[in-house]
């Protein structure tokens, strides 16, 4: 009974991590590929640093969660492994 339980949780983390860390780095490459709007708040973001960038941070904040929700999807195939060695 154990050993399902981390099977069925492991694979419910496992998809929901992936999809979750699909959608951050999605959300993450949007901005990158748009073009900026207005031409003088372009030339104004243009002439801040590039940490600065108000797309910049936000683009590097998606790709952490990215990262992070894959992270979790790959506990959560972690888990179903155990509980595949739990059931032998």
């Amino acid at each position: 009974m154990p050993g399902l339980f981390l099977i069925l949780s492991g694979l419910f983390l496992a998809a929901w991590g992936l999809w979750r860390g699909y959608v951050a780095a999605r959300a993450a490459l949007l901005p990158l590929t748009r073009d900026a709007g207005e031409p003088t708040r372009g030339l104004i973001e243009a002439s801040r640093p590039v940490y600065a960038r108000t797309r910049v941070r936000g683009a590097l904040r998606n790709v952490l969660l990215a990262v992070l929700w894959l992270s979790v999807a790959m506990y959560g195939l972690f888990l179903a492994t155990v509980g595949l060695e739990v059931l032998r």
